[in-house]
């Protein structure tokens, strides 16, 4: 493409549901400045996070390979050692600053705890501990009872960690808008994961009272791996009912709300620089949350949709049509750096584990061939270790528990992932799904494969 080279700006929030942004049309959370993004470009409805943590996923998306490839299994913050990416890994932010992109990331993190982003090719970083001490300076020891549970922020709009990283983002986007290069700024919030404690007025913006049932919150945990129960009583939400969970949710809509506001902020920004059209806005999440699904909380130890499927929109008016809904299946965070580099006729020496989503963009008239399914991965964490890997197209969910009983889903008769129908005579489904995530795997180089012991699983049927 031929073209001046656009600013981008991407945007990435932490445990954000799929079906919990307004455009998805799904659970009534207000999202309008998100939406009107998603309006203005292209929405992806089936965007899936290849692994549904905070450390690889993001390991990942600077990388572009999936995170097995490299030792990124589990976040690094946690009492379990594991590799973090390592600056001398290749990073296609780099590409950016070689094409004489300024850059500048702010928010979180969760790359690798002894590098920061200026290792991996940003010139500028706005860290989430530097909030901490504006927050300490300013308002001191701030104390709260509820633990992961969540409750009311008391600190004024303005002065939220959502507002403050919203302010310095739009810092640099005017510092960098001033000069003759292109510019690169990442924002990542670490809201809405919990605890969610958002600010009045978003603290008050949901009523428990109205909040709906999750669909899928009728879960018995029939026929399923063991370690889902398990998980109530690790976080002693055994005993909840929807009663318990309501105000929760309201709070986890209202800190998705209060995200959105802080994005508003940044949007304007953009158009009062008048560069609101030469950008390419990206709005996406590391992955979703439980937040009650399923009556659980989190998201370990299992890959249903509630934390695979993300909300996922590019938007760059030169280039990307708008009001586009695409339905085809795509990575978000695998998928994205291919795409960026493709659209910027950049090279990038290193390997992507996802394809570019230009084929998708150019000409949505006619339907390119593209990927039949998805897979996304996880190995453990805080509570043990526990390897899972899932292979999701339209019609089934298969989920490979090495350790424990495997599960498939029908989604055309159970959207919810509540049946698991394993063993109720889909052998040749459940055949064809396990030879496709093998394939997969061992593309992508997930050291789980190679070995005969797992071959045997997969290929073999030597698996219950």
């Amino acid at each position: 493409m031929t073209r001046k080279l656009p600013n981008i700006l991407m945007i990435v929030v932490d445990q954000q549901r799929y079906d919990c942004i307004g455009y998805s049309r799904d659970y009534p959370v207000q999202t309008p400045h998100i939406d009107q993004l998603a309006a203005a470009g292209t929405w992806f409805a089936n965007a899936y996070t290849h692994i549904p943590l905070c450390s690889p996923a993001r390991q990942s998306f600077i990388n572009g390979r999936r995170p097995e490839s490299f030792g990124g299994l589990w976040n690094y913050n946690i009492s379990l050692k594991v590799s973090a990416l390592s600056p001398q890994e290749h990073a296609w932010p780099r590409v950016l600053g070689r094409a004489g992109y300024q850059s500048g990331y702010v928010g979180k993190w969760n790359v690798n705890p002894d590098f920061d982003p200026t290792a991996y090719g940003y010139d500028h970083y706005v860290s989430e501990g530097q909030y901490a001490q504006f927050r300490a300076e300013h308002y001191g020891a701030v104390r709260y009872t509820a633990s992961f549970l969540g409750e009311p922020d008391p600190i004024p709009l303005p002065d939220t960690e959502t507002h403050w990283l919203a302010g310095k983002a739009c810092q640099l986007i005017e510092q960098f808008a001033g000069g003759e290069q292109p510019w690169h700024v990442r924002l990542d919030f670490s809201a809405p994961h919990l605890p969610c404690r958002p600010a009045a007025p978003f603290d008050q913006m949901y009523r428990p009272e109205q909040i709906p049932q999750w669909r899928n919150f009728g879960e018995t945990f029939a026929n399923k791996p063991y370690i889902q129960k398990q998980q109530l009583h690790s976080w002693d939400i055994q005993d909840f009912t929807w009663e318990d969970w309501a105000p929760i949710v309201a709070r986890y809509y209202g800190m998705i709300s209060q995200v959105d506001d802080a994005i508003g902020m940044v949007i304007r920004t953009l158009e009062k620089l008048q560069v609101d059209d030469s950008t390419l806005v990206v709005f996406t999440a590391d992955h979703g949350d439980m937040c009650g699904g399923h009556r659980m909380i989190d998201k370990h130890y299992v890959l249903y949709d509630d934390i695979v499927k993300v909300p996922f929109l590019l938007k760059w008016p030169q280039v990307i049509p708008s009001g586009h809904i695409c339905d085809e299946f795509v990575y978000n965070l695998l998928d994205l750096p291919p795409t960026i580099l493709e659209m910027l006729d950049l090279d990038y020496e290193g390997q992507f584990h996802g394809n570019s989503l230009v084929p998708l963009l150019t000409d949505t008239s006619v339907a390119p061939p593209w990927r039949e399914n998805v897979v996304s991965t996880y190995n453990g964490q805080q509570f043990g270790l526990y390897t899972q890997r899932m292979i999701r197209n339209r019609h089934w969910k298969y989920i490979w528990n090495p350790t424990d009983t495997d599960e498939l889903y029908n989604l055309d008769t159970d959207p919810a992932e509540l049946t698991n129908v394993i063993h109720d005579g889909h052998a040749m489904v459940v055949q064809s799904l396990r030879e496709q995530l093998y394939a997969e795997l061992m593309r992508c180089g997930d050291g789980l494969v190679n070995n005969e012991w797992m071959k045997r699983q997969l290929l073999d049927g030597r698996k219950l």
